[in-house]
């Protein structure tokens, strides 16, 4: 039933786009992407699966070229590389807008941010994706819109055992966006470098313990066979979105049918992303359980106080940022919302045997 049901959501969004009339269509264009991923899903199922779609929703007219990260522009700049029309559309992590702009990392994902599954109830049904775009527009000159959905991160694959708050003090931690802020203030020592740095700077011992992505991502770099420890729940990062951001000057090129297309084409990713990394992520995550890591489990004090600090940060940043305080009021509304979920709803995972 529930695939029946997704499936005829899927079909129904195509047919209301599609049905818009299609006059003045715009000449076939070749747009370059950028992205800072250099290799795993969120390159080659993601980005090239978005990619496909918008040339299948678009009959062919806009024919998107994906570049791995660093192969046209900083895989950390990549708004910068989209403003400046290196790329004409890029995929991007908001939270490595870091330095810019703080409020990105309440829709890219943070630790006090949602599950994957209230990312997608906020951005579509609570407001949350006119406070993106618009967000996006004023500060950067962007057209952004979400193009994947991120599920629940490892907290860490460390060298060193960490459980509780005292265990987290001086660590040498790789992270990025928000938890750099927050983890320092918890006692890390925190160093932000690109996904592709991660695994030579813990086999050097450059950094003790590096969080990366879910467990789907992490697998394949092979960060668990130079650190023994595995460290869950992934507080710093529940859920998040990845976003497409597209030059303006280029977008006003396409004509309005195949703009709608495009951001079609980012709901749908949304989507199936969701589906492919929740299924991907639970084989993961079976594997490193049953290799020869240890999983250890936070302590329940370090996980409050983690919450604690997060939410004083977070009141910090929405004094000084009146986007940032409008953001965070939104969502954090809407996480209030979600406070009944569980009295109605069965945990995924309840009735397994």
């Amino acid at each position: 039933m529930l695939k029946f049901s997704m499936s005829f959501v899927i079909t129904s969004l195509v047919a209301v786009f599609v049905a818009t009339p299609t006059s003045a269509i715009a000449a076939d264009v070749n747009w370059k992407m950028a992205t800072p991923w250099s290799g795993g899903p969120w390159l080659e199922r993601d980005v090239k699966g978005y990619a496909k779609r918008v040339a299948d929703l678009t009959e062919g007219r806009v024919d998107i070229t994906v570049y791995p990260g660093g192969t046209l522009y900083s895989p950390l700049k990549v708004t910068e590389g989209v403003q400046k029309g290196v790329a004409e559309i890029g995929n991007n992590w908001m939270g490595y807008d870091w330095g810019i702009d703080k409020t990105g990392v309440l829709f890219a994902g943070y630790a006090g941010g949602l599950t994957p599954e209230g990312y997608m109830l906020w951005m579509y049904k609570g407001g949350g994706l006119e406070l993106w775009q618009q967000w996006r527009q004023e500060e950067f000159d962007v057209i952004s819109y979400p193009c994947a959905i991120l599920g629940t991160d490892i907290f860490l694959h460390s060298t060193k055992r960490i459980q509780t708050l005292e265990d987290f003090q001086g660590l040498k931690l790789r992270t990025a966006g928000a938890w750099a802020d927050i983890a320092s203030r918890l006692g890390a020592s925190t160093v932000v470098m690109s996904g592709g740095e991660v695994y030579s700077a813990l086999e050097r011992g450059i950094i003790q313990a590096a969080e990366l992505g879910t467990p789907e991502i992490n697998l394949p770099t092979g960060l668990q066979d130079i650190a023994q420890y595995v460290i869950v729940p992934g507080i710093q990062n529940p859920g998040g979105l990845l976003e497409c951001q597209v030059n303006k000057e280029a977008w006003s090129e396409l004509s309005e049918h195949d703009q709608k297309m495009l951001k079609l084409a980012g709901k749908l990713s949304v989507f199936e992303s969701w589906l492919d990394s929740s299924a991907a992520d639970l084989d993961a995550f079976r594997e490193l359980q049953e290799g020869p890591n240890e999983i250890v489990e936070l302590e329940q004090s370090f996980i409050d106080e983690a919450a604690r600090v997060t939410r004083e940060w977070a009141e910090e940043q929405a004094t000084a940022d009146p986007w940032f305080k409008e953001v965070l009021e939104s969502q954090t509304d809407f996480k209030n919302k979600l406070k009944t979920w569980s009295e109605y709803r069965l945990p995924i995972g309840s009735l397994a045997d």
